[in-house]
């Protein structure tokens, strides 16, 4: 059963993308019911050959407006603003527009859009959306209504998983899991480089790397048990395990990690101002 008679998107992007593909993996909509707008004349051509959506140059956002009910704005940040100027008055309160815009608040749209009546939710998924696998958190902004939240829920969980908090936190989110993929990578970078210094090649570090990565994370996913018991899984007394745990803590590997989570979530209200 579809979800949605129709979707429309603002934005043809790669994080657009992700959604397209999940949405039509999980076979919640047909292609012939998705129609996007862009930009660039070689994304639309891209898209439609791809995935088999509608697409539109940005000009002809009319064809989003009078034939979706709900759209997702998924264009860059610093062009929200007119954005939203152009399309005013198409918009009305049949409308559910679910903005994916990093720092763009659920009131800065309201704001613009004063008088329209539609209802707004705010939504920051994270790059890993592009394997299926993005950490999502939504927000009800104005005139949001449960059914509302449950369609969008639908939406972000076809790319991953998703939670719904109250806008005041998305701030953390930003330095959490917004961020987060980078200090992942940059820890899989450090173990890969780890293998090269202790004598493996680089092949072999990175495969040995990135499946103990995935491997441990589908088990902590899994198992009921907290992440400090899954580590003492591994941890025998006088090990090789024991020891290396040692030299982490003696350099503040914890303390490390929450102070970045910390920085990333004070840059994130600093550029919100």
């Amino acid at each position: 059963m579809a979800l949605l008679d129709k979707l429309g998107f603002l934005g043809g992007g790669r994080m657009g993308e992700a959604l397209i593909q999940g949405i039509l993996k999980s076979g919640i909509m047909a292609a012939a019911d998705i129609l996007v707008t862009d930009p660039d004349a070689e994304r639309r051509v891209y898209l439609d050959e791809t995935y088999g959506v509608n697409t539109y140059d940005s000009s002809e956002s009319e064809h989003i407006w009078s034939g979706c009910t709900t759209v997702i704005l998924a264009v860059k940040p610093q062009i929200m603003k007119d954005v939203l100027l152009e399309a005013k008055d198409r918009i009305n309160d049949s409308h559910l527009l679910i903005s994916i815009a990093a720092g763009i608040q659920s009131s800065f749209i309201a704001a613009h859009l004063a008088g329209s009546n539609c209802r707004i939710i705010r939504v920051m998924p994270n790059t890993p959306a592009f394997v299926l696998e993005a950490a999502s958190a939504l927000s009800p902004g104005p005139r949001a209504t449960q059914e509302d939240m449950d369609t969008a829920v639908v939406i972000f969980n076809s790319i991953g998983k998703s939670i719904i908090l109250d806008e005041k936190y998305f701030d953390a989110v930003t330095g959490l899991s917004g961020s987060g993929p980078a200090y992942v990578f940059t820890f899989i970078e450090a173990l890969i480089d780890a293998g090269l210094k202790v004598g493996l090649n680089r092949t072999d570090a990175e495969l040995l790397v990135t499946q103990t990565i995935l491997g441990s994370v589908k088990l902590a996913m899994s198992s009921k048990e907290h992440p400090a018991q899954l580590r003492a899984m591994v941890t025998s007394p006088g090990g090789t395990t024991i020891a290396g745990l040692h030299e982490l803590e003696a350099a503040g590997f914890n303390g490390i990690i929450m102070d970045a989570v910390e920085a990333a979530t004070e840059r994130s209200k600093e550029l919100g101002k």
